[in-house]
């Protein structure tokens, strides 16, 4: 049987050899469950010495790889090229900054022999991030489990061990706008959860501000959900029965107590109103339209430099 690792990278230099010498730590196990192993390591258009760390390893041992993008595309279309590259009956995405604890394969190797078809893991802290930005991701996860049929698991991780039915179903999802973590939940299938603390980096800094991290949770909403469109056409409903009725409230003020309208700062007041959420309906309406846009383009998601 055969283990495939996926390790997307972006300027990952310093933590490309510990993640390996800290996954190797793991060969005795490999060996007891008579595991061959392949290490991909999917580098996104790096600007360090991340391609040429890998390309050593590869010289040291073979069961290393690498696919490298031309240019940066993401960590999505990273795992994707992946999973596609992946060889393996079993397939595991791991994070190259060890945030993603190698010990944890092990358990949950048992569950995918108790017939698991998948085993994921979740944070049950956020220790080290920026309370604000803690609040947000908290917040995200509420708001798309309460607007898609998708189930979504806060503090949901990337690092997750799959069966080959299981990848096969992902790969079959090749849409340009990729929002794994609702995929996952999307092809459904059995899946343990395991629980843990937060883990510090090894090495370096994050590649994820709290700028990428919003559009990111966007295109997680209108990958996954309708409901902002639903939104957009009930408020325009509402806005137009309050129209009517302040038009026919206004009638009757006037034939009754014979009471002019009122002067122009409530009319600018209410125009500024109005045309706001009209263009913020538009720019709902906008964000689908353009991952139509795209979708229709059928470009490829990620184009490849070198391969080993």
């Amino acid at each position: 049987m055969l283990l495939s690792v996926i390790v997307p990278c972006y300027n990952e230099e310093e933590n490309v050899e510990c993640f390996y010498e800290e996954l190797l730590k793991l060969e005795s196990f490999f060996s007891q469950k008579e595991l061959e192993l392949e290490i991909i390591y999917v580098d996104d258009g790096s600007k360090d010495s991340t391609v040429p760390k890998v390309r050593s390893l590869h010289q040291k041992d073979e069961r290393v790889h690498l696919v490298s993008f031309s240019r940066n595309f993401g960590k999505e279309a990273g795992m994707y090229a992946g999973l596609q590259k992946a060889k393996g009956d079993y397939v595991v995405i791991m994070d190259a900054d060890l945030q993603d604890p190698p010990s944890l394969l092990p358990e949950m190797f048992s569950y995918i022999e108790q017939g698991y078809d998948s085993v994921a893991t979740r944070r049950v802290t956020r220790k080290g991030e920026p309370p604000i930005r803690s609040f947000f991701a908290r917040l995200f996860y509420k708001i798309m489990n309460k607007i898609s049929k998708t189930e979504i698991v806060d503090g949901a991780r990337d690092y997750r061990l799959m069966t080959r039915q299981v990848v096969d179903a992902i790969l079959a999802m090749c849409e340009y706008n990729r929002f794994t973590k609702g995929i996952y939940g999307w092809v459904g299938y059995q899946t343990k959860w395991l629980e843990y603390e937060n883990v510090e980096r090894a090495h370096g800094e994050t590649k994820f501000n709290f700028w990428k991290l919003f559009l990111y949770s966007i295109e997680g909403i209108t990958a996954f959900s309708t409901v902002p469109l639903a939104i957009a056409s009930f408020m325009g409903v509402l806005f137009c029965i309050a129209a009517f009725a302040a038009i026919v409230f206004l009638i009757i003020k006037n034939l009754i107590y014979h009471d002019p309208v009122a002067g122009w700062p409530s009319l600018v007041c209410i125009i500024l109103l109005v045309s706001g959420v009209q263009l913020f309906c538009l720019g709902i309406v906008g964000q689908y339209l353009s991952k139509t846009y795209l979708e229709v383009k059928r470009r490829p998601i990620y184009l490849v430099k070198e391969e080993l």
